[in-house]
């Protein structure tokens, strides 16, 4: 492929054509035994975006044979494959919302399940009525394989019925009872009644109940005797509940006879409580009033709340009213686990922050220190509010891997052993000195090449170019057996746009640098492009791509970054590049209501417009549509040069793969007036970001795959010379490809996938990804000035296997790197320097729990 086209470009077909799914059973749901009544169990926290705040925490309710979760948020994989949670022993799943803050991480832990194992797993999920537009959305680009087994209550409820007097009853066994309550907003509309116009589906919450079954009283053997029974089998079905004929007289011997008084089963509450406008209906709930201390029903029932968990935010639990209410359970323990600024001081994703840390300290030009580090509450956070107290008596904050423990009832009651121990970054440079002392010298000798680099720009007269002098690992590693180079020295020249780059021109931010699935040390797939004062633009959306954006600039500094996203563009439909792009539009929407703005340009494959638009029912996303066929490059060149209106309707190039392929479609049809006035946004978003260009490249992976190219427009240096602007190409998946090597041409940045080692080209193949050699070589080819390398399987947890004679002007990425257009002379340099942060870390540390899941 280095040749750039003479040669047949590998692929599969099948998987192309999505006709790889071969025979898979229909993954039935797991049928397992009960738990015997005196099983261990217990609810915990699974803090997913407690850190970050972008999504809800989950709760897991644990017993021996059963698992539930309560709420999927993004990030809930990657914080499970951390703490060794096994998600595929999870039995059902539960919504409060049906929202991407509560539904995130859904369609990839469903995609997961499904490639586990010959036949694959699936899991019963249930939610209110809304469910079924995140089912029909999800359908969208979940194959049928993945079965998913939905179940939605309460059809008949609506924003416009009256409140329901009883709970809904979803399960009910011998081991738990759960039951929903709907807690619909009331929106002021002058008249104080609720307002049914500004409500959307996802607006319903639901606080769940779960009910244990009654702990019988003790058997008394005397009183069994006195009544004529003998010991044996009759003995045991009385302690489980039936009556039995007495041995030596003519009665029966009820249960009551013999057993001592009966413990109420404990009961926990999951009450989500997302506004201040949801309030008046949850604290009317008339199901609770039998758990309410003061109420007559609760007397009668002598049904208690051993503990309530509180999903709502801070701003909503920390009010009188709030508190008051839960106030009427009596002594109830209460665990707050909505979120609160303080929770970020301690990242969730213990691993990753660490990885982070260890790369700061080595190089901090590289990998800028993370958002958590250094907290500021926000303007709407009261941490100092004095009206109530959270150290009152039955109220805890809600910690990571928290425990209540309900059976054995013994041990009733919480449990803090599993929360995992507080670090900060002094901790872990501490930990890496004493582990690497070598370490010590390294961010001395990086910063060498950054003070090296500004002398020399300093010197050179403007506009003059540099020559680049490569390192000597680079010249002692490329030479042959023999002693001859296996390369040519490259000396590249520097490009003028980088050469005259000031900081604040443009910066490539990784926000996931893995294939697949998320995974303990890298997040899936997206690209953030600053263009500082000219906004910014996301190069595919995989899961958690809001956190990271948090990880990486802070809770506020990430809420810009959103609100000045000039438009978000995805290469293909497959999961791991796309199920993060709804949380994101939906938190904009939310930031920017009321302000004017226009609806965010998404660009991507016009499958992924089905999705977005059954989705949109659940949630204002505030967007708008073009179908990457209709950004090809000779249809942008033709509607750039023209004066596009809603009433003219060119002719666009309508190609799903890399023309040159056995794959090319021939399909072409004119644009649709709904993309029309899509493609005036577009002029609109090229000019407010600077970019001369923006087009999309058919590439070899599957229906519809597609890289882009970005390329700024010229400017003047203070000499008055005008200098070209900078280009950056992104690959998406791919193998190599013609299309792509002629679109990387003089390329400032290619950002291409390595999915797999050199060793692994067979599977490369098979999949339609490339290999590290074949990604460089496509680079090399175009003449790319700096290829950086990223997509990584998940069997390379850390640092990828790369052989370093081939890369003279390669770097790795990792989540959260930062490259800015200005240090892009420096950047090969770097690699022989964080290799020292991972000496004999080349493999897979988890094997056995990393599964490469069907979501390529």
């Amino acid at each position: 492929m280095a040749g750039g086209g003479d040669k047949e470009v590998a692929f599969n077909r099948k998987r192309a054509e999505g006709r790889d799914v071969g025979k898979r059973g229909s993954m039935e749901l797991k049928a397992r035994k009960l738990n015997p009544v005196n099983t261990t169990c217990y609810v915990q926290i699974l803090g997913t975006g407690m850190d970050t705040q972008d999504t809800s925490p989950s709760i897991l309710l644990f017993f021996d044979k059963q698992r539930f979760i309560f709420n999927a948020g993004e990030g809930l994989q990657r914080f499970c494959t951390e703490h060794k949670i096994k998600l595929s022993k999870i039995d059902h799943i539960f919504l409060t919302r049906v929202c991407s803050e509560t539904a995130g991480g859904l369609p990839g832990l469903v995609l997961t399940l499904a490639g586990i194992g010959d036949e694959g797993m699936s899991v019963n999920i249930w939610g209110p009525s809304d469910l079924d537009f995140l089912a029909g959305a999800m359908r969208s680009f979940i194959p049928n394989r993945a079965m998913l087994h939905t179940h939605s209550f309460g059809a008949e409820w609506n924003a416009s019925s009256s409140q329901p007097k009883d709970s809904v009853v979803i399960l009910n066994d011998e081991v738990v009872r759960i039951s929903a309550m709907f807690v619909k907003p009331r929106y002021p509309n002058g008249a104080g009644s609720l307002n049914d116009i500004d409500m959307k589906p996802g607006d319903t919450a639901i606080v769940y109940v779960c009910e244990l079954p009654e702990i019988k009283g003790k058997f008394d053997p005397a009183k069994a005797a006195a009544l004529g029974l003998r010991p044996g089998p009759k003995y045991r079905e009385l302690q489980l509940g039936n009556s039995v004929q007495s041995d030596q007289f003519d009665e029966m011997v009820h249960p009551s006879d013999v057993l001592g008084p009966s413990i109420p089963g404990p009961a926990v509450l999951l009450v989500d409580c997302p506004t201040q406008y949801h309030m008046p209906e949850l604290f009317s709930l008339q199901s609770l009033s039998c758990f309410y201390e003061d109420s007559s029903n609760q007397r009668e029932s002598g049904k208690k709340v051993n503990c309530i968990i509180h999903l709502g935010p801070s701003s909503v639990t920390k009010s009188v009213d709030y508190q008051n209410w839960m106030k009427r359970f009596g002594e109830t323990q209460h665990i707050m686990a909505g979120h609160e600024i303080k929770n970020m001081e301690i990242p969730i994703l213990k691993g990753s922050a660490r990885i982070s840390s260890r790369l700061n300290f080595v190089c901090p030009q590289l990998f800028p220190s993370s958002g958590f580090w250094s907290v500021k509450p926000a303007n709407d956070v009261m941490e100092n509010d004095k009206s109530t107290s959270l150290e009152a008596c039955g109220i805890v904050s809600a910690q990571n891997l928290l425990k209540f423990h309900l059976r054995p009832y013994a041990q009733l009651g919480l449990d803090s052993a599993s929360i995992p121990s507080s670090f900060t970054y002094k901790d872990i440079v501490k930990e890496l000195v004493s582990e690497i002392p070598e370490v010590r010298e390294v961010p001395e000798q990086v910063l060498k090449f950054w003070q090296n680099n500004a002398n020399v720009k300093n010197i050179q007269p403007a506009g003059s170019l540099m020559l680049m002098v490569e390192e000597t690992w680079i010249g002692q590693k490329s030479a042959k057996l023999d002693g001859s180079p296996k390369h040519p020295r490259d000396n590249q020249e520097i490009p003028c746009c980088v050469e005259d780059a000031s900081r604040e021109d443009m910066e490539i931010t990784f926000l996931g640098t893995g294939s697949s699935q998320p995974s303990k040390y890298r997040n899936v797939s997206s690209v953030y492009i600053n263009l500082y004062a000219q906004g910014g633009i996301l190069l595919d959306c995989g899961e958690g791509t809001l956190g990271q954006l948090k990880r990486r600039f802070g809770v506020n500094g990430a809420d810009e970054a959103v609100k000045n996203l000039r438009c978000i563009w995805i290469s293909h439909i497959h999961a791991d590049h796309h199920t993060g792009l709804a949380r994101v539009l939906a938190l904009r929407s939310k930031l920017l209501k009321g302000m004017p703005h226009k609806p965010l340009l998404v660009i991507g494959p016009r499958p992924l417009e089905r999705f977005l638009s059954a989705y949109s029912t659940l949630e204002d996303l505030d967007m708008q549509f073009l179908d990457c066929r209709n950004t090809l490059k000779p249809s942008v060149k033709a509607f750039l040069s023209e004066n596009v209106t809603g009433s003219a309707t060119p002719q666009l190039e309508n190609t799903m793969f890399a023309p040159g392929s056995r794959m090319e479609n021939y399909n072409r049809k004119p644009a649709s007036p709904r993309d029309t006035t899509a493609l005036a946004n577009f002029k609109e978003v090229l000019q407010e970001s600077g970019l001369e260009i923006l087009y999309s490249v058919p590439v070899v992976h599957c229906p519809q795959a597609f890289g882009v190219v970005l390329r700024a427009t010229e400017k003047v240096n203070s000499a008055g010379k005008v200098i070209p602007g900078w280009k950056v190409v992104y690959s998406g998946d791919t193998r190599p490809c013609p299309a792509l090597i002629d679109a990387s041409r003089d390329a400032t940045v290619l950002i291409h996938e390595a999915t797999f080692e050199d060793s692994m080209k067979d599977e490369a193949i098979a999949r339609n990804h490339s290999t590290t050699k074949e990604a460089i070589e496509v680079g090399t080819s175009a003449g790319a000035y700096r290829i950086i390398l990223t997509h990584f399987s998940q069997r390379y947890p850390k640092i990828p296997v790369i052989d370093e004679v081939d890369m003279e002007k390669t770097c790795i990425a990792f989540d959260l790197m930062s490259v800015n257009l200005a240090d892009l002379p420096v950047l090969p340099k770097v690699l022989p320097h964080l290799k020292v942060l991972f000496k004999d870390e080349m493999v897979v540390e988890e094997a056995d729990e990393i599964q490469e899941a069907a979501v390529y």
